[in-house]
């Protein structure tokens, strides 16, 4: 049976380029380096800083939100609802510690999106998209830099999740120019990259590249 999830007055949805900030604790570099990937084509950015306090978390937010609305992107918070809600991000993505989407959605409200980490696991992405979420992300594919020791998932899984969830599907963990086609694919209507473009020689023309995979 096919799981169906549907916000039709949502932004253009999750597709594409999926580019999530590394720790980044000077905000003008980080600024500069996303303005890059959003003029390469990212059309979702998820704001995501393990080593900013507070303070630092929102006066970032805040200046990405800006940036986003500027080109259009969608902008999504990493782990917390309630920095999402005070910077009128476009939604929240919650990992395996990070409260439940019942939770985030009495404090977003129902206009917002909420995205999950499923990992390798397609009964998680089950219960997410039957407990509300919006869309889901497998991972990791590759060989990942920022998550070395995370759970392997497959193509098949990919596969699978086209088949029976109609929520957009994002794929992680090491994805390059050269493996990502394969994600796509396997059924990834998104490709979310860190290192890929942020740690890129040419940031702008990587998201470029990632973008044209996603695109063709």
């Amino acid at each position: 049976m096919t799981i169906q999830k549907m916000k039709p007055s949502l932004p253009s949805s999750i597709k594409g380029l999926y580019a999530i900030t590394p720790d980044q604790l000077d905000t003008a570099e980080l600024l500069r380096k996303t303005k890059l990937v959003l003029q390469g084509g990212a059309t979702v950015l998820q704001y995501r800083n393990k080593l900013a306090d507070a303070d630092l978390q929102l006066i970032q937010a805040v200046a990405l939100r800006n940036l986003t609305r500027e080109f259009g992107a969608i902008f999504i918070i990493n782990d917390n609802a309630l920095l999402a809600q005070q910077v009128a991000a476009e939604g929240v993505h919650l990992g395996g510690a990070d409260g439940t989407i019942a939770a985030a959605r009495a404090l977003l409200g129902n206009d917002k999106l909420i995205g999950v980490s499923c990992y390798n696991r397609f009964d998680l992405a089950h219960s997410a998209v039957q407990n509300g979420a919006d869309y889901v992300a497998f991972g990791a594919f590759f060989a990942s830099s920022v998550k070395p020791n995370a759970p392997v998932a497959s193509l098949a899984l990919l596969q699978q999740a086209r088949r029976e969830i109609a929520v957009p599907i994002v794929a992680i963990g090491g994805i390059t120019v050269e493996n990502g086609a394969s994600l796509i694919a396997a059924g990834a209507d998104a490709l979310a990259v860190i290192s890929g473009v942020f740690s890129a020689p040419d940031i702008k023309y990587s998201a470029r590249q990632f973008s044209e995979i996603v695109a063709a």
